[in-house]
């Protein structure tokens, strides 16, 4: 891993350097998660693909820093981070609550005058479309449960304590970031949209996930996996496939 322009650090994470690279991804992960659930996917688009992935506050090496208080606080520390690695053509790849992410992220770019090429949208209904959802205000067990009942972290995590309580906080808080977030049913961006959803997620269902279609003026795709909210981990070779065709001009498939 090499080090990140000056002052972008801290986010991001760049596992395969590509020095060769004329497109490049950016990675953002889901509640709780962190840079290195993306680590398979910078290994599978290394060559001329520059993988970043997203490091939040609270977290890992980051574990000491407070965590954001908001999908907002999130998207501007970000956006911030960004702004040196403009130098090539940006795509976005968000899961779950990296999807809300990663769509602020676009629009701060867009209002800034800075488009990025594609914003791939996993696990999470459109941004506009609300739930009454409290797991925030749970104790930790009844965090832990959902956690384990989404099949999103690893059972040794949940299983070890120490893990755990270093791990809770930042479940915790990212909980609320999403579950207090309320997306502007107006913004649309002019980047086109992937909507990527699994056919039996409890937290996104099919229809949700085509709610994303509102928010481009461009063009608007959804993709539907086997699998739940974590479907991404059973079918790791389709989504990189999908990501893998994006860029067909680059990276030959296979």
């Amino acid at each position: 891993m090499t080090s990140s322009p000056a002052g972008s650090g801290l986010w991001v994470r760049r596992f395969h350097p590509a020095p060769a690279a004329t497109r490049r991804l950016v990675c953002f992960p889901h509640a709780g998660g962190s840079a290195s659930f993306y680590f398979p996917v910078s290994a599978q688009l290394t060559g001329r693909v520059d993988v970043l992935a997203i490091q939040y506050p609270g977290r890992q090496d980051r574990r000491t820093e407070p965590c954001a208080g908001s999908i907002g606080e999130l998207a501007d520390g970000v956006f911030e981070a960004l702004r040196p690695w403009v130098g090539l053509p940006l795509t976005f790849f968000g899961h779950s609550m990296g999807a809300l992410v990663a769509y602020e992220v676009a629009s701060r770019f867009e209002r800034s005058g800075l488009l990025i090429e594609h914003l791939f949208v996993s696990g999470r209904r459109g941004p506009a479309v609300t739930r009454r959802e409290s797991v925030h205000l749970l104790d930790d067990d009844g965090i832990v449960a959902e956690v384990r009942a989404l099949s999103g972290t690893e059972e040794e995590v949940l299983a070890d304590d120490e893990l755990l309580r270093m791990v809770l906080p930042a479940l915790r808080s990212d909980y609320r970031a999403v579950e207090t977030y309320r997306g502007d049913p107006d913004t649309v961006l002019e980047c086109p949209i992937t909507a990527l959803t699994g056919d039996s997620d409890p937290r996104t269902t099919v229809d949700e996930a085509r709610e994303w279609k509102g928010h481009t003026s461009a063009a608007f795709d959804l993709k539907v996996f086997r699998g739940g909210h974590f479907y991404l981990t059973s079918r790791p070779a389709e989504v990189t496939a999908v990501l893998v065709d994006h860029f067909t001009d680059i990276v030959p498939l296979g």
